[in-house]
């Protein structure tokens, strides 16, 4: 049997063909193309057509894609009246799980799993959790949701069914790019999630559910919330260095039990594959100065790189995607606990290209744990 890893690190754990992260050198591709490149010239829908379905599409393919996205939108009836039913104060990832779980019971392909069907449902998902996501935080809020728009992007309508009005076309091309770095990332946390449920013959709503919750836990997509919280505690750019120290220097004395507690890490640095700044971090740094000028946020920015710099000076921690995503969020008028959400409206792009991957050619996933219990023994005559 092979030598156990602590959180199965480095160990290859299936095979895939839809992303590739290179961390030694910082490098993250779909398909092949090189994330940089996708963002520069690729607009989302298409970035979820790769992924999906293994080639970016052609001009006719690309318009049929979006075509068929944009027949899937409409907030599903029972979905609404699940989240008007909700305590105020329910979480954006609960509210968003549990929708989920409705809509399984009634998708006319919840029982079905041949390759067609699930590539249904995946559409309707693509739809689904932006149209959540939104109608929970207008309800959540006091506001009753809206519709928007067929003939907008992806990304404009999410953004319209949020704000209830259509954003700039510069502000929609800010979240589309959100949207595509977020869309994959190998077998991260909440993609091994569904992966696994997938290979149970679980159907793919309920794998969809599995990675929410996973997505949910501070050390993967709940990070992003930790960075915009932690921003906005330090509250002036020379404040940055000193909370650095004090954070480090706390944990200099703990141990390495309660080194692993978020709350005891600088959240948006560090990260089990990078061993250099994440590429996505790099496209998000320079978005996230121009978003914070253009909206009067420049203090938050110019806290950011206050942190990102003590941390250079500090350690040789990679920053992550979460750190400068929560710059753009705030940019976007984004609160803290909302910002997960936007992180699944664009992952469950590759959720769904896994699961579909792992229908195609599916086994069920059932590693082995090493034995560290007592040696057999019998039971004492009383």
């Amino acid at each position: 049997m092979e030598a156990w890893k602590a959180g199965l690190e480095d160990v290859i754990a299936g095979r895939s063909a839809i992303c590739q992260v290179d961390g030694e050198a910082g490098r993250l591709y779909y398909r092949g193309y090189e994330i940089g490149d996708l963002t520069a010239h690729v607009p989302f829908e298409d970035v979820t057509a790769l992924l999906w379905l293994g080639e970016l599409p052609g001009a006719g393919e690309s318009e049929r894609f979006k075509a068929r996205l944009g027949a899937a939108r409409g907030l599903p009836g029972p979905v609404r009246d699940l989240l008007q039913s909700l305590p105020r104060d329910t979480h954006p990832l609960d509210a968003l799980r549990t929708a989920v779980s409705l809509a399984a019971t009634f998708d006319p392909d919840t029982r079905a799993s041949d390759p067609e069907a699930n590539l249904r449902k995946a559409v309707r998902l693509m739809i689904l959790l932006p149209e959540t996501v939104a109608a929970w935080q207008r309800i959540r809020n006091g506001k009753t949701p809206v519709s928007a728009p067929t003939s907008l992007s992806h990304a404009a309508y999410f953004l319209n069914l949020v704000d209830g009005h259509a954003p700039s076309p510069e502000v929609a091309r800010v979240l589309d790019v959100v949207l595509t770095l977020h869309a994959d990332h190998e077998l991260n946390a909440s993609t091994f999630a569904a992966r696994v449920a997938v290979a149970t013959l679980a159907d793919l709503h309920a794998a969809i559910v599995s990675a929410i919750s996973t997505l949910k836990g501070p050390r993967h997509g709940g990070a992003n919330e930790d960075v915009l919280a932690m921003l906005l505690e330090i509250g002036e750019p020379s404040r940055a260095e000193r909370f650095v120290e004090s954070r480090l220097g706390a944990r200099a004395g703990l141990s390495k039990h309660e080194r692993g507690n978020p709350q005891m890490r600088v959240p948006g640095f560090g990260h089990r594959v990078y061993r250099v700044d994440d590429a996505r971090a790099r496209v998000l740094r320079g978005m996230a100065k121009s978003m914070a000028e253009a909206t009067g946020r420049q203090k938050l920015f110019e806290i950011a790189e206050r942190v990102y710099d003590a941390m250079r000076a500090r350690t040789t921690l990679p920053v992550n995607v979460d750190f400068f995503s929560a710059v753009v969020y705030d940019a976007l008028g984004i609160p803290p606990d909302f910002c997960t959400s936007i992180f699944a409206v664009g992952r469950v792009a590759g959720w769904c290209a896994h699961a579909l991957e792992q229908f195609a050619d599916n086994r069920l996933i059932r590693p082995r744990a090493e034995y560290i219990g007592p040696a057999p023994r019998a039971v004492a005559a009383r």
